[in-house]
């Protein structure tokens, strides 16, 4: 029997699951990769890292399933993350700045003083806020001292994974990655010159947008058990894949996802709505109906960007668990916070303040 395998590439870690032709798991596998703080308000990951993680749930997945054949490949990610590398070598040429990263907040709140605010709202559906790809890409080509020549390449996740998985045949992304990046026109669909040259990111960097659901390109003999000519076949960012999982097909149907952070998504159909305040406007999906033809679906955001990694400080940064699982019975063992309350603003607020500068507190 053959399989599909989902790549789930999260903040803490890679999960590869493989699901029968029924939508049921067959089996799953995990693993977590490094996480760096090189300064306050600093998160990086190492892509390198990332794709050796990604390699190792491949192979430990398969080696489980006993031949069955693989017979597709699609790809969930965290989103907004900044990877840039180098084709000639496929070798990243800085850490990955990761979506919680603050470093960009000066930057942003210039561009905002300076009144981009409006451009970027009506054109991208977001908010000036380092949360996003662009300022990030910005500061990795000018204060990153990352070169700009023919051989860099630059995206999200998906991309990074899909240029390993296919032997870098294939720098693309998919419209719900692509609309999270402060560069992307949500109601052309296609990267903005005027948005690029905002953020100084040049936009022959820049991956190739394509559907959700499309034929990316296949794997190479190299893929961790996987084997050569496995189509990929799908991408989209984690929350919009959450929002399609959950069957929200129709405008008005809405999920809420609890882990590394916490995201409201709500379906507003096939229009672009006008920016609502505190909420974003993004791409959920791109699909291409009966006549090839894309058709987008937009929704509604609402961001807040720390609840499990709260759970991650408590057993990493203060020791105080051991594991994830140890919180309930240590938090029953008490009747009453008495007016102690923890704001884990650890990398700033987000909808609907949108504050980079807010930080964790602890209070009452």
């Amino acid at each position: 029997m053959s399989v599909v395998v989902a790549i789930d590439a999260g903040t803490t870690g890679v999960r590869a699951i493989a699901f029968d032709h029924g939508g049921a798991v067959v089996d799953a596998a995990y693993r977590e990769f490094t996480q760096h703080f090189p300064r306050p308000g600093w998160v990086e990951h190492d892509a390198a890292e990332i794709w050796d993680v990604t390699q190792a749930v491949l192979g430990a997945l398969t080696e489980r399933l006993a031949g069955r054949e693989v017979v597709a490949i699609g790809i969930t990610n965290q989103r907004e993350t900044a990877v840039v590398w180098d084709a000639a070598t496929s070798r990243p040429l800085h850490r990955a700045l990761v979506w919680q990263d603050r470093r960009t907040a000066d930057r942003c709140a210039a561009l905002e003083a300076a009144g981009h605010l409006p451009l970027v709202r009506q054109r991208t559906g977001l908010v000036l806020d380092p949360y996003f790809t662009g300022s990030k890409l910005g500061w990795l080509f000018s204060d990153g001292g990352v070169p700009t020549g023919p051989t860099t390449r630059a995206g999200t996740v998906d991309s990074w994974l899909v240029w390993n998985l296919t032997g870098g045949a294939a720098h693309v992304t998919d419209t719900s990655n692509a609309s999270r990046t402060l560069l992307f026109d949500i109601g052309r669909l296609a990267w903005d010159d005027e948005l690029c040259a905002l953020f100084d990111v040049p936009s022959h960097v820049l991956p190739e947008v394509r559907p959700s659901s499309a034929r990316y390109g296949v794997t190479t003999a190299d893929v961790a058990g996987v084997g050569a000519g496995v189509p990929v076949s799908g991408i989209a960012g984690d929350q919009q894949a959450a929002l399609f999982g959950q069957a929200c097909f129709e405008p008005g149907m809405t999920k809420n996802t609890y882990g590394t952070g916490s995201f409201v998504l709500m379906n507003v159909g096939e229009t672009c709505p006008p920016p609502i305040d505190g909420l974003l406007t993004t791409v959920a999906w791109s699909l291409p109906d009966a006549d090839a033809a894309m058709r987008t679906t937009y929704a509604l955001e609402g961001s807040i960007f720390v609840t499990g990694a709260a759970v991650q400080w408590l057993r990493d940064g203060l020791g105080i668990i051991a594991s994830a699982a140890d919180l309930e019975p240590l938090a029953a063992e008490v009747d009453s916070t008495d007016g102690v309350v923890l704001v884990p603003a650890f990398t700033g607020l987000g909808s609907p303040e949108w504050d980079p500068y807010a930080r964790g507190t602890i209070v009452g």
